[in-house]
């Protein structure tokens, strides 16, 4: 299954028009934003948990990360809230559930295969940190490695923001409005910039929150090799 496999494409998504598209798990539902597998596939996807919803104990053979749109996301690690980013590295295995009902952004199969770095952090516990030269912009870093930058953004009304992504990026709006290159993007619209571009944001009159992503678009090739040869063997 190819679901905007074209990675040296800008792409916009807005999740909120996708109809829910069941999993194998009764309760818990998915909209694809990009694809390149089956079953086990390096993927980007919006994951709905029904209140008392369960999805069955697995294991991480890929990764996972995970930020927390809406409600409290549960496993045998704690309870996490709006706004939480989760990092579960190859190998790690949990028994995910809400009590009450969540919706999170899930990228599967985008690790590096010796990346063994547990992240869990809550942001609502959490202070952003004004951007240096960019008035009313405020940053809360959540992850960095060698390849990849992890970031929540907050943005003021009217408030703007440039930055060069030479090995690409990857936005979520959270919560608020922005204009993004042109491009009017609103809370739950996803946008994925390929390599060599920038972006060029601007918040909308009630400001904005985005989840950000840099770095990590160039790798995405040795990502899907592994894995092709995770499900052929």
């Amino acid at each position: 299954m190819k679901i905007n496999s074209d990675f040296d494409k800008r792409v916009i998504v807005h999740s909120a028009d996708l109809d829910w598209v069941s999993s194998p798990m009764q309760g818990v539902d998915r909209r694809p934003l990009d694809r390149v597998g089956d079953e086990v596939a390096r993927a980007t996807t919006i994951v709905r948990y029904a209140p008392g919803s369960t999805f069955s104990s697995h294991v991480h053979t890929g990764g996972e990360e995970f930020v927390v749109i809406e409600g409290v996301f549960q496993d045998e690690h704690g309870d996490f809230p709006t706004g939480s980013y989760i990092r579960n590295p190859p190998g790690s295995s949990h028994t995910p559930r809400s009590d009450n009902g969540c919706v999170i952004l899930v990228k599967l199969w985008q690790f590096e295969p010796d990346d063994s770095t547990h992240v869990r952090l809550r942001t609502d516990r959490m202070f952003s940190v004004p951007l240096k030269d960019w008035l009313g912009v405020s940053i809360t870093p959540l992850y960095k490695d060698a390849i990849e930058q992890v970031s929540m953004i907050d943005l003021e009304a009217d408030a703007v923001l440039s930055m060069d992504v030479p090995n690409g990026a990857e936005l979520y709006v959270m919560e608020g409005e922005i204009e993004e290159s042109g491009d009017a993007l609103r809370q739950s619209s996803w946008l994925r910039q390929p390599i060599d571009h920038r972006i060029e944001m601007k918040a909308g009159k009630n400001g904005a929150r985005v989840w950000c992503k840099t770095g990590h678009i160039r790798e995405v090739e040795a990502q899907i090799q592994r894995v092709k040869k995770h499900s052929f063997g």
